[in-house]
């Protein structure tokens, strides 16, 4: 899942204005943020076997301490505690927490069973959307359009760059998935961990300046 994870990010700018579109990136994809640094330090691992799912090459091999449930709900309570420290706001708290933990479920809808429950636990879980690639972009692209659709009901641009900002990081965004999905398989793990840290610092740079130039659509 990828469109679907920003797009609980877009409309989690419904359900609470007050947070920045850049953080909720960091909350829906936080995962995704923390998997890569594990990578790179050896405590997970990942290899690129083309063809084991019609969507995606990647095989994940071991990531419980990123992607398991038992970790992935610490993570959200972890985020939303110091979001509420920070903001003294209970409910916008929530909603972040609410944010993290719907990255493990909307995986469990897509990735083949290969998701752990918690470390060391054998068992694993995954529905497999991965396997049908008209189902997958079916999801992700409905998904997209009614998060996007949200945030625009939320928000509205404060001048031009308000304006085009939006698009283009909407543009980038299906850029980025067109390529991932019909594009060639990356060289090796190492490669897609480098471009999907400096991607993600990227895609979170950019949602924090478009915040910078939108408001709420109304006061």
């Amino acid at each position: 899942m990828f469109l679907g994870h920003f797009a609980v990010a877009f409309a989690l700018k419904r359900a609470a204005p007050e947070v920045k579109l850049g953080t909720a990136v960091v909350a829906a994809q936080l995962l995704d943020v923390i998997w890569p640094v594990l990578v790179l330090l050896g405590w997970e691992t990942a290899a690129v076997v083309p063809g084991i799912t019609v969507v995606t090459p990647f095989d994940f091999i071991s990531y419980p301490y990123s992607h398991s449930l038992l970790l992935a709900a610490l993570w959200a309570l972890l985020f939303g505690w110091a979001y509420w420290r920070r903001s003294a706001s209970p409910r916008a708290a929530a909603w972040l927490a609410a944010a993290v933990l719907s990255h493990w479920v909307l995986d469990a809808l897509s990735h083949r069973p290969d998701l752990p429950l918690a470390p060391g636990m054998a068992a694993k879980v995954g529905l497999g959307l991965w396997y049908s690639l008209p189902a997958t972009l079916a999801v992700e692209a409905g998904m997209f359009a009614v998060g996007l659709a949200l945030y625009l009901s939320a928000t509205r641009a404060r001048d031009r760059i308000g304006l085009w900002a939006l698009w283009g990081y909407v543009a980038l965004l299906l850029a980025s998935y067109g390529g991932a999905v019909f594009g060639p398989p990356p060289p090796d793990v190492s490669a897609v961990v480098l471009t999907g840290i400096a991607g993600m610092l990227l895609l979170l740079l950019w949602a924090y300046w478009i915040d910078r130039h939108r408001e709420p659509a109304r006061p």
